[in-house]
């Protein structure tokens, strides 16, 4: 697998992402996956706010979220059924406003896939949405997927046999998490200008629909639901 992170200039909110990537992007090889960061999604979207006070980002992330808990650092909370800093509401590279996440990453990956498709004249194409995440006690930002299309975004070993024959009940690999990090490593969290990148020999299996539920556990089976025993019942 290789990864080909793209320069571009600056992208704009409300400009057309379609276009943004065909200026960018001359060919795509089949079987590649496109990767595109989550920001430049939600600037298309127009998913902005400008803030005057603390009071107000309070309120944008408790608007955008499902759960919220204050912490010493930041909000702690749910969205999506994910664990995230602030609801993704985010100060970087968004020249003073906050950027939010995009509306519905899995509709936004679901219409760039469709329009590369015909475009690049290609069948078996993905795309994933790529986001930042922290690990709890880790240090520096992983990569995380919030929308893709394309390919199955988990692997499933569970009742298949490990090298000394023994039958696994719980292992699964998250690829499309996988993916985003893969590719937000190489695309970079400061100034390096590089939104999209092309992800060429993939380890996927091709799907023409996305179950957008299979990466989601509910919260009484998570190995880590011993850590967060004070959440209420959320629906996620």
């Amino acid at each position: 697998m290789t990864i080909q992170p793209i320069r571009t200039r600056v992208f704009k909110e409300d400009e057309d992402l379609i276009a943004f990537i065909l200026e960018h992007i001359t060919q795509l090889a089949e079987g590649s996956i496109l990767a595109v960061t989550s920001k430049i999604v939600a600037l298309s979207e127009g998913r902005t706010a400008i803030i005057s006070s603390p009071e107000d980002r309070e309120r944008i992330i408790k608007e955008e979220s499902q759960f919220m808990l204050r912490t010493e650092y930041t909000w702690l909370t749910i969205k999506d059924g994910t664990v995230m800093a602030s609801a993704g509401v985010d100060e970087s590279n968004a020249n003073g406003k906050l950027i939010l996440l995009p509306k519905d990453s899995f509709v936004a990956a679901e219409k760039i896939r469709d329009w590369v498709r015909k475009n690049y004249k290609i069948k078996n194409i993905g795309i994933v949405i790529t986001d930042s995440r922290l690990l709890p006690l880790r240090a520096g930002i992983i990569g995380v997927a919030l929308g893709y299309a394309g390919f199955n975004g988990i692997r499933n070993y569970i009742g298949t046999p490990d090298i000394f024959g023994r039958i696994l009940s719980l292992s699964q690999t998250d690829i499309a998490d996988s993916l985003a990090t893969a590719a937000v490593l190489e695309m970079g969290e400061g100034n390096e200008q590089q939104p999209l990148a092309i992800i060429e020999n993939p380890p996927v299996e091709w799907t023409e629909v996305v179950d957008q539920n299979e990466l989601k556990i509910d919260i009484k089976d998570d190995l880590y639901r011993p850590l967060f025993e004070h959440l209420p019942d959320i629906d996620l």
